[in-house]
């Protein structure tokens, strides 16, 4: 009996699969426990839909990290911070510090974690940054960094 899975089944198949399962399996399990569904025409046509809608979906987000990627590109963050002799700073600039700054000052929210900064910035001047916008799209991020 062919089914559409609706969710993972370990060792069965994924979310959106279409396979070949015992009959007796699929309807004393998988149908009971909302795991899958028959491989209608009417559930294979909706499943298509729902492929075709998740595909949107990504290239959007795709387009949308490729804008602000761009975006970023053309700024610089400008931060403050107390130091000493040589430029050395008094403590360090994280990432979590940049994220406050381009909400702040720029209003674009992006999350801490995907600013990849390897260690914190501990001089003054300017420093690229890179940051994980998607899974395809990185891009590079001034942050320029001023005696308080």
């Amino acid at each position: 009996m062919k089914v559409i899975f609706t969710s993972d089944v370990k060792g069965k198949g994924k979310k959106g699969e279409v396979k070949d399962v015992n009959e007796g399996y699929a309807r004393n399990y998988l149908f009971k426990h909302n795991l899958a569904v028959e491989a209608t025409k009417g559930n294979l046509k909706q499943l298509e839909g729902q492929k075709k809608k998740q595909q949107e979906k990504e290239q959007e987000e795709l387009d949308e990290a490729k804008r602000l990627k761009d975006t970023l590109e053309d700024l610089t963050v400008e931060l403050s911070a107390k130091s000493g002799d040589g430029g050395r700073l008094f403590g360090s600039v994280t990432s979590k510090h940049i994220a406050d700054e381009l909400k702040q000052a720029h209003n674009i929210k992006i999350d801490k974690r995907k600013i990849e900064l390897d260690e914190p910035i501990r001089t003054l001047g300017y420093t690229n940054v890179p940051v994980k916008l998607h899974p395809d799209v990185s891009g590079t991020l001034k942050v320029h960094v001023a005696e308080k």
